[in-house]
């Protein structure tokens, strides 16, 4: 999520012509403090809500504070409430988080994400949705959930399989990053502009009272650079990428880039086979599927989706894999976790079946208005 989420709300058009009023605050004030995350999202999406119905605003504007937009920490808090035993807060923060997305995707007013900094987890699932999101040249966009035992979710599982060829599932399996030319480049931004020039940009939408999406677009594009990825950009890798990472298994995509990697002598081969080979066996062959079936799916069915492997995820049914990548990465920081099961081939059909199965009787599955709101993405 944000690290201190901020709104810039203009108004629009009164009926006896234009009068201007803004009025800037701090949606979450108090996020780096990692405490009440639950309670912070809630709060965040009846904000949405209410600007949404009030006639007097024309557009939202969204942006991070510090060095992120958003870290992809909240799976820090959620191992912490899992440790206290706080399942139930745990299942009404990623419905909640989960409905947010799939406002966001449904916004009825214009929606502006400056994506400067890290942009990662949840909070990327919160903006790529939005009508416009600008990069910068300090934008950081990573999914790295397998690398610590969780997946995709928040919606990534819808925008990641839309990527040119099997980008998505290349970003999913290895956590690699990319940068905001990148994400410009294979339409995950829709706009760019240089961190120095951020300034400009924010004034010139302050001085707007407008509810047109066009009259934002245009805005946006005066302070916008044309850019082009570098020679030593992964989205040069395209061939290899649909090459190795369009098999159907995460044993046929390590097979393929071991191959790849021993006829061409390429070291990004091996770079991707590293980093795969960090992540928890079951979480590659959960993000897999997910990406897969996301292909084919609505936004509403893949946060369905989604919601049912992360509460199947937090039961801790089938593995701990979660709380331990947690541990490793974040808490100890000794990046040696002992996954369960510890290789992919002892990760088995039914482990991997369970994560999508349907919740049952006494467990309900992720409700969202879909009769009333439908998605423009």
């Amino acid at each position: 999520m944000m690290q201190g989420l901020k709104g810039l709300i203009k108004l629009k058009q009164a009926r006896n012509g234009f009068f201007s009023y803004q009025r800037n605050f701090s949606a979450l004030p108090h996020y780096a403090q990692n405490d009440d995350r639950q309670d912070q999202v809630v709060r965040l999406k009846r904000l949405y809500e209410s600007w949404e119905e009030n006639p007097d605003i024309g557009f939202v504007l969204m942006k991070g504070s510090g060095k992120a937009f958003c870290s992809g920490s909240d799976v820090i808090s959620l191992c912490e409430l899992l440790n206290e035993g706080k399942i139930k807060e745990c299942k009404t923060y990623l419905q909640t988080l989960y409905k947010f997305v799939y406002l966001q995707a449904t916004y009825l007013k214009p929606h502006v994400a400056i994506l400067d900094g890290l942009t990662m987890g949840s909070g990327a699932g919160i903006a790529i949705p939005g009508m416009f999101r600008v990069a910068t040249n300090k934008t950081v966009f990573a999914h790295p959930e397998a690398q610590i035992g969780f997946h995709p979710d928040a919606g990534a599982s819808f925008y990641l399989s839309r990527l040119p060829g099997y980008l998505g599932e290349y970003l999913a399996l290895t956590g690699d990053k990319l940068n905001g030319v990148e994400m410009i480049a294979c339409g995950l931004a829709s706009h760019y502009a240089l961190n120095e020039r951020l300034h400009l940009v924010e004034e010139r939408l302050g001085k707007l009272i407008t509810d047109e999406a066009t009259v934002i677009q245009t805005s946006l594009a005066e302070y916008g650079d044309l850019v082009y990825p570098n020679k030593t950009s992964v989205l040069y890798k395209f061939e290899t990428i649909d090459k190795c990472f369009g098999h159907d298994t995460v044993e046929e995509i390590v097979d393929a880039l071991e191959n790849e990697a021993a006829s061409s002598y390429d070291e990004w081969c091996k770079r991707a086979i590293s980093k795969i080979k960090e992540a928890s066996p079951l979480s590659l062959k959960v993000a897999l599927r997910s990406i897969q079936e996301g292909r084919f799916q609505s936004l509403d069915q893949c946060l369905a989706r989604e919601y049912r492997i992360s509460l199947t995820v937090m039961s801790k049914r089938v593995s701990n894999d979660i709380c331990e990548g947690v541990r490793a990465r974040f808490v100890d920081k000794d990046f040696a976790p002992k996954w369960d099961p510890p290789s992919l081939g002892e990760v088995s059909k039914d482990m991997v079946d369970s994560y999508f199965s349907p919740l049952g009787q006494f467990e309900p599955e992720l409700e969202l208005p879909t009769e009333l709101r439908e998605p423009y993405i």
